[in-house]
C-alpha cells in the first residue's frame, strides 16, 4: 500500500471528496415524475416517419387508379406508361413533395423564437399532410382520365 506524503495531492471541493468523483448527492428516497421525452426527438421521429407514409400513399394511390389500365381491357390491351412513368413519379414524388413541405414550414418555424415545440412538430406535420392529400387527389384524378379508355371503351 503506497502511502501520500504530500498534503497537496488530496485537493478537494470543499464537501470532503476528491475533485476527480463525480458522485450526486442523493435527494430522497421517492422517484421524481417521469421524465418527459424530448421533443426534439419526436420531430425528428415524425420527419422520417413522413417519406415511407408518403411512399405508401403513393403507391396505393399508384394501385387504385392504374390496376384497370395494367390489367388490360379489351383483347388483353395494356398501357405499360403506368408502370414505367407514373409509378415512379408517385412512389418518389410524393415523399419528396412531402418532405419538401416538411421543411419548408420547419424552416419557416425555426426563425421565430418565440414558436413552441410543440408547434413546431405540429405544424411541419400538418403541412406535409395537407400535400399528401392533395397529391392523392391530383393523382387519382389524373389516373382516372389515363385509364378511362381500359374501363369504358368507346
Amino acid at each position: 500500500m503506497e502511502e501520500r506524503t504530500d498534503p497537496a495531492d488530496d485537493v478537494t471541493t470543499g464537501t470532503g471528496q476528491p475533485t476527480g468523483t463525480t458522485e450526486q448527492p442523493r435527494t430522497g428516497s421517492r422517484p421524481g415524475p417521469a421524465p418527459r421525452p424530448d421533443p426534439g426527438r419526436l420531430h425528428t421521429a415524425l420527419g422520417c416517419l413522413t417519406a415511407p407514409v408518403a411512399g405508401v400513399t403513393g403507391f396505393v394511390t399508384w394501385l387504385r387508379g392504374a390496376t384497370p389500365g395494367v390489367r388490360g381491357a379489351f383483347e388483353g390491351e395494356r398501357d405499360l406508361t403506368l408502370l414505367y412513368l407514373e409509378l415512379p413519379l408517385l412512389l418518389f414524388g410524393f415523399p419528396l413533395l412531402a418532405l419538401a413541405a416538411w421543411s419548408l414550414t420547419d424552416a419557416v418555424l425555426r426563425r421565430d423564437r418565440r414558436t413552441t415545440p410543440a408547434i413546431r412538430t405540429t405544424v411541419p406535420a400538418l403541412a406535409a399532410t395537407v400535400v399528401l392529400a392533395l397529391l392523392t387527389w391530383a393523382a387519382t384524378a389524373w389516373l382516372d382520365l389515363r385509364v378511362a379508355p381500359f374501363t369504358h371503351p368507346d
